[in-house]
């Protein structure tokens, strides 16, 4: 019985949640399937989600992981895709957001190399307009390379990147042998996004010492130091913020401590928390291995912050060691006086399911209080009241393909979007006659399709019915008439016509196949591994199960 038992749940599990047949119009997209454990309420603030999941899991030739199609993604709050940026943004994609500049909508997201072990990405930032058209790509100055972590729009007109420059030192200082010389510079820039003229650096070696650091050099947990690749990441900068007086707020991730720097001379005003704070932190408002600190307000001697705080840092495949400071990680809002040098915490927000991301996150709090908090490696989203109340969770993928699913940062915009490309039509022939489809990726603005028969060489057309849109796809079934090619029109709130797709001519209707196994039904995988000591291990698991299965 029981090994009938494992038998069922490693087919179960082997079996990944088909990605396929969301879309007849688009059937090229495969975008991740939310699942959702709290429904948003009405609490919710509007506006769409902007996330870009991500694969934690190596694919093999035998083993295909969630998310399909990793990119930077739209929803709305009912996991229904709004826009997918799958393909064109490429390589690898993240920290997906809507933004400003010069007065005009905008989105931007790194594009470049990734590089999972040591959490550093290489490339650089593409900015599109609302017609989701490349106008803007965004290098580094000073011969650097821009990495994944932050680009921050400051005044619609200049935007603040960071770095990871590897140089040669002597690192004995910090139990270094003579062979161990590479460290991790930790530099952010400030540069005008028209011309990319660099207008502000610094660097954490002129200013941070590596005693600050609080994974050593050895055992090489932040990097071991013995080539470029493996520099000791001893700061780790992963955000970067300015305030109306000129001045930067940075998150360092492996010093356990953000720092406010001076913008003109980039002397250090303050530190909290870490090993040299500047405040006394009570041990509710402490954070470790934190991401994303964002100025909320500053009043007198009053400074308040948010952040997402990790409290965990190590690998994703349970290799090597591993640091907690807490048992979940968690959202924080915190408040520092300057005239006591006390530091309060203001809020904070903690995790359905007890979640406990050993990398990536962001807290972002939205223009009706309420914050959206992304839970980094977990894969998962809540949005909480100001008071802490959970009013929306889901996670970045659903049943197999939802095991290892990451996702850097999420955010919450209102959006317009105007694609250039035609939308997309097609009708099938079925068994109750024919039915046309159609979807316009990114399209905001269409309230209802209206339908045409097609009905000359010259492209005569014939009114056939509409249908309001109200998801991705809209489809209107036509029945059982002589009808050889459709073509269909978007209409605004308005009654203007946007848009007119292509012909699309009939085709008999393929439907999908039966499944060998069915869903295992009552229970979430991404649940389970948040409750496991690490994803890793129910990979192994999984593994050895299909080997099992082999043998038999």
């Amino acid at each position: 019985m029981k090994a009938a038992l494992f038998l069922g749940t490693a087919l179960g599990l082997s079996l990944p949640a088909a990605a396929d047949w969301q879309f007849k119009s688009r059937s090229d997209l495969a975008p991740p399937r939310l699942n959702i454990t709290i429904p948003a309420t009405e609490d919710v603030e509007k506006g769409y989600l902007f996330v870009a999941p991500f694969a934690g899991f190596p694919d093999t030739p035998t083993e295909q992981h969630g998310p399909r199609q990793a990119g930077p993604y739209i929803f709305r709050d009912d996991g229904d895709l709004v826009w997918s940026g799958y393909g064109i943004y490429s390589i690898w994609s993240t920290n997906f957001q809507a933004g400003r500049w010069r007065g005009k909508d905008i989105l931007f997201s790194f594009e470049g190399d990734h590089n999972p072990g040591y959490g550093h990405g290489h490339g650089h930032i593409t900015i599109m307009d609302n017609h989701y058209e490349t106008i803007r790509e965004l290098r580094a100055g000073n011969h650097k390379l821009v990495d994944k972590h932050e680009f921050h729009i400051i005044n619609e007109e200049t935007g603040l990147i960071q770095i990871y420059q590897p140089v040669p030192r002597d690192l004995t200082a910090w139990g270094g042998s003579e062979e161990q010389q590479w460290i991790v510079n930790s530099i952010f820039q400030e540069l005008d996004i028209a011309t990319g003229k660099l207008l502000f650096e610094w660097a954490s070696l002129d200013c941070i010492s590596p005693d600050e650091a609080i994974l050593p050099i050895n055992p090489g947990q932040a990097g071991s130091g013995f080539n470029s690749s493996d520099a000791w990441d001893y700061f780790h900068i992963n955000s970067v913020d300015k305030d109306s007086d000129g001045n930067y707020l940075i998150s360092a991730r492996d010093a356990c401590s953000i720092h406010k720097i001076n913008g003109t001379d980039g002397s250090i005003i303050w530190k909290l928390n870490g090993k040299d704070s500047s405040f006394k932190v009570p041990e509710e408002a402490e954070f470790c291995f934190q991401h994303h600190a964002r100025f909320l307000s500053q009043q007198g001697d009053i400074e308040i912050i948010s952040l997402y705080d990790n409290s965990a840092h190590g690998t994703e495949h349970g290799g090597g060691s591993e640091v907690h400071t807490a048992p979940t990680s968690s959202g924080k809002i915190v408040k520092v006086n300057t005239t006591s040098w006390e530091a309060e915490l203001v809020q904070a927000f903690f995790p359905p399911d007890d979640l406990l991301s050993k990398s990536q996150g962001s807290t972002q709090i939205l223009p009706n209080g309420n914050a959206l908090l992304n839970w980094g490696s977990s894969g998962a989203v809540t949005e909480y009241l100001p008071d802490g109340t959970p009013v929306f969770h889901a996670y970045m993928d659903s049943d197999c393909l939802g095991l290892g699913v990451e996702n850097y940062r999420a955010f919450r915009y209102n959006w317009t979007g105007i694609p250039n490309e035609e939308p997309a039509v097609v009708a099938l022939r079925g068994e109750e006659g024919v039915t046309a489809y159609v979807s316009w990726n990114g399209d905001t603005e269409t309230r209802v399709w209206r339908f045409y028969a097609v009905t000359d060489e010259y492209g005569s057309k014939e009114f056939l019915g509409e249908a309001a849109r109200t998801s991705f796809e809209t489809s209107l079934q036509i029945g059982h008439v002589n009808v050889l090619a459709i073509s269909a029109e978007a209409i605004d709130i308005n009654g203007r016509s946007l848009r007119n797709t292509g012909i699309a001519s009939v085709e008999q209707e393929i439907k999908p196949g039966k499944k060998l196994v069915a869903p295992m039904g009552g229970t979430t995988p991404q649940k389970t591994m948040a409750q496991s000591g690490s994803r890793w291990k129910e990979y192994g698991i999984m593994k050895y199960l299909r080997l099992r299965i082999d043998e038999l």
